[in-house]
């Protein structure tokens, strides 16, 4: 009997249903047509071509450039009953020869490679004698029963990595074109989860992809909660979220530089979080072991550089926090996107302030890259800086960079929760710039709001800036409200960073209609940090529902400590047994049966029959009387 996608869906994977475009990439695929898919992390992309290769016969040769995750990736696909191995330099060269036997006999319905190790050429000519073995383009009679050599598909994972222009840009795959020209008959998909119409339109040309059929899903996160508050003590707001919100959560902290990170990790880890750091400039073991640590255990803060984490699969991180501000939305979307892949309340907090504008900013003047280039950063950083400063829904704000409308009014963002009014800063901002040019354009902004608010200070004594016509002139304002001005004035490029002048402010062009008041400016007025606070306090219980609401039932703890028992077993991470939404699902529903717990999401029958009996009497052992 030939079976069906649903029926893979559902016996394999143990989903009820298909989301979103899945239904109809899998149906396309398995018939033998080419895409590109555009789909959000957590989305369920690596369905889109898992079911065409169990559908379809011979193996699907996927292309991933994340070679520490693929082994987790081979561990839950043969947790599922799928026949899957990967290829890639972590692996000796007996144990490679093994694989390699295996696809040549069909033994393999999945085949994870790197793109340095696909592009060999023995590797290859590989390919080419498994593609010669290639049947008929028709679904298998029932999956992993019998040998089928040859290539059901390719699935080029993070296909956003072909563009030049982009933020995690790898030159093995503009060598990809490769498979098209090799291999013209067997179907290609790719897939990114970060792509805006330009890098789309750049993995179309550098794949020959131009009679792909493509697919784009919302990129929409509806379960993340955008907050971006602005710096005063970061480390300490950072504690604060952490404690109030994600006490013993597995999380990701962003920081720009390895110093940075190294010094996060061990403040975390000095007041009792347990928290690992991770960068390029740490040896491989170390990397490789909390990276490890990261996947496998529970409640592990990871504080890293971008280095880390592109693809990650861990489905029940609860948060990620910036502490500075990333490079592009681009990159902001994909490292947010890593927190709550397994559709739970997730967070995404960045604290951002002027040192992060000009910090960008001078990277980006003193960087060695052409022309061309450090205009477009430029623009993408206005970009995000647009998102930072903006009082719109956040979810809204980041769609429409992406090219897609959101109506607003998420209830899930900072802006949505807690609105913030614009008010018309003309006359601040007059003031502000005037400040900048009366004293000399050199000047960074502690020492511009001590003479706006006519403070006596030895620095104003020593250039006699008491004597200026703006000495004094900004007392209405508090030093806290005219850092808000600084920041966003240079923000909307009204003011540049000097790197000459070491950080001092000076006007742009943009600034001189300000000047004449031929020109009116309105700014974001940010919310009183104390009322924001207790607001927040008031709804944090709400809106962790329902991870956090769980976290003190027996049941709950009894039915991780089982999860983490049978994964240090097997030697994988727990969320390779069950994700948490499954838990979830059991300590719901309490199933008395196996065939009640296989209704269900994510329990297909393999692990029915491998974990069932297990979590049922864990549910046993927990029932009254």
């Amino acid at each position: 009997m030939t079976l069906s996608p649903q029926q893979i869906l559902r016996d394999v994977f143990g989903y009820p249903a298909f989301r979103g475009e899945q239904q109809a990439v899998v149906e396309h695929i398995a018939a033998g047509g080419d895409a590109l898919v555009l789909m959000p992390t957590g989305g369920g992309k690596s369905l889109c071509y898992q079911i065409p290769a169990l559908l379809r016969p011979g193996v699907g040769i996927v292309v991933s450039p994340l070679i520490a995750l693929m082994q987790d990736q081979v561990d839950a696909l043969c947790q599922l009953g799928v026949r899957a191995a990967f290829l890639n330099s972590s692996i000796s060269a007996a144990a490679a020869h093994a694989v390699q036997q295996q696809l040549l006999r069909g033994e393999l319905d999945l085949l994870y490679v790197a793109p340095e190790r696909l592009l060999m050429p023995g590797f290859l000519a590989l390919l080419d004698q498994l593609h010669a073995n290639t049947p008929a383009p028709q679904p298998s009679p029932s999956m992993g029963e019998g040998a089928h050599p040859g290539i059901a598909l390719f699935a080029i994972d993070e296909a956003h990595c072909v563009s030049q222009w982009g933020h995690d840009f790898r030159p093995e795959y503009r060598a990809l074109t490769v498979l098209h020209q090799r291999f013209p008959a067997v179907p290609r998909i790719a897939l990114t989860a970060t792509a805006d119409a330009p890098t789309r339109g750049e993995i179309v040309e550098r794949l020959a992809l131009q009679q792909a059929r493509q697919f784009v899903s919302s990129f929409d996160r509806a379960n993340i909660r955008y907050r971006v508050t602005q710096k005063n003590n970061a480390r300490r707001q950072l504690q604060e979220f952490l404690e109030s919100e994600h006490r013993n959560d597995a999380g990701i902290v962003y920081c720009l530089s390895r110093k940075k990170v190294e010094e996060t990790a061990a403040w975390l880890q000095q007041r009792g979080w347990d928290a690992l750091p991770y960068h390029a400039g740490l040896d491989a073991a170390t990397r490789s072991n909390n990276q490890r640590r990261f996947l496998r255990e529970e409640g592990v803060v990871m504080v890293a550089t971008v280095a880390f984490g592109m693809g990650i699969d861990k489905p029940n991180v609860r948060f990620v926090a910036h502490l500075d501000l990333p490079k592009s939305m681009e990159g902001y979307y994909q490292e947010t996107g890593r927190a709550g892949r397994d559709g739970l309340p997730a967070n995404a907090w960045l604290a951002y302030g002027l040192g992060d504008v000009v910090a960008m900013r001078q990277l980006l003047d003193t960087g060695d890259a052409p022309e061309e280039r450090k205009r477009l950063e430029k623009r993408k950083l206005d970009a995000l800086l647009g998102y930072c400063e903006s009082t719109a829904c956040r979810h809204q704000t980041i769609l429409r960079y992406f090219g897609e409308d959101h109506p607003g009014g998420c209830g899930a963002c900072d802006n949505c929760l807690e609105p913030v009014n614009n008010w018309d800063a003309t006359e601040a901002a007059q003031m502000a710039l005037s400040c900048v040019y009366r004293t000399g354009q050199r000047f960074g902004t502690g020492h511009l709001i001590d003479i706006l608010l006519g403070k006596t200070t030895a620095r104003i004594g020593q250039f006699n800036h008491q004597r200026l016509s703006t000495f004094g002139i900004g007392k209405e304002l508090s030093a806290a409200q005219w850092s808000s001005v600084y920041r966003q004035l240079v923000a909307s490029g009204l003011l540049e960073a000097d790197i000459e002048a070491y950080g001092g402010l000076k006007l742009t062009a943009a600034a001189r209609p300000i000047l004449r008041g031929e020109q009116s400016v309105w700014l974001r007025r940010d919310a009183d940090p104390v009322k924001r606070k207790a607001d927040r306090a008031e709804r944090t219980a709400k809106a962790r529902e329902p991870v956090a609401a769980a976290h003190d039932d027996p049941l709950w703890l009894a039915l991780k400590a089982r999860r983490m028992e049978l994964a240090r077993e097997q030697g994988v991470p727990p969320y390779v047994i069950f994700h948490d939404s499954t838990l979830l699902g059991i300590l719901k529903q309490r199933p008395a049966t196996l065939d009640e717990l296989a209704q269900l999401s994510g329990v297909g029958q393999a692990k029915l029959v491998r974990y069932g009996e297990a979590f049922l009497q864990v549910v046993r052992d927990a029932a009254p009387g």
